[in-house]
């Protein structure tokens, strides 16, 4: 009996989340961004845990203001919305920061692996490089960027990576491209809705 493939295995994937008029589901948003937080698992290297701590950290607190604010914390959106309307100070707007946080990791890691897919003969430390130097680079600090650029260092090689999502590849590929391009779907549509609000640059 084989392994399950990655996709398989995870609760909620993307291509799941429901969007309606009203936005993104803040729950399914979350479900699915805590099961991309699984992929760094098969990297099998201790220095992704910086990525995957900065993502859990910002998907709870997403979660906790949704706790608290069921109804307008439904959708991305809404959440965005009543935490404007409700704190003036941009800077006390905790889920507005965190869900501003989260997207910019999302992005790293889509960005890295849609390179990656899209060039064969690229190891994946040069796709993550330079999808690190494409999104979250601009937004870190002379003490952060060092940590991220280790951690692009310790990707593991394609050949070890690509077979722990899953075999055979021929089904497994396609379901991963799927997932990215819903999950870049999302960050693109969010990246809208923060420039339109004024909440922040994703």
């Amino acid at each position: 009996m084989s392994e399950p493939q990655f996709f398989e295995k995870i609760t909620k994937s993307f291509t799941e989340v429901s969007i309606t008029e009203a936005g993104v589901d803040t729950a399914d948003f979350c479900d699915a961004a805590e099961n991309l937080v699984k992929i760094f698992d098969l990297f099998g290297n201790p220095a992704f845990v910086v990525v995957q701590n900065d993502l859990t950290g910002n998907i709870a607190k997403v979660r906790a203001y949704l706790a608290k604010n069921p109804e307008s914390g439904k959708t991305l959106e809404s959440l965005l919305a009543s935490e404007k309307a409700n704190i003036p100070k941009q800077k006390d707007r905790v889920a507005t920061d965190a869900l501003m946080w989260l997207l910019r990791g999302l992005k790293f890691t889509s960005l890295g692996l849609k390179f990656s897919l899209d060039n064969p003969n690229q190891e994946l430390s040069e796709s993550f490089t330079k999808s690190y130097e494409g999104s979250l680079k601009k937004h870190h600090g002379m003490m952060i960027r060092p940590i991220f650029y280790l951690a692009m260092k310790a990707c593991p090689y394609r050949a070890t990576f690509y077979p722990k999502l899953g075999e055979p590849q021929s089904e497994v590929l396609p379901k991963l491209e799927a997932w990215l391009k819903a999950l870049q779907d999302i960050v693109a549509k969010e990246e809208g809705v923060f420039k339109a609000g004024g909440y922040g640059e994703i």
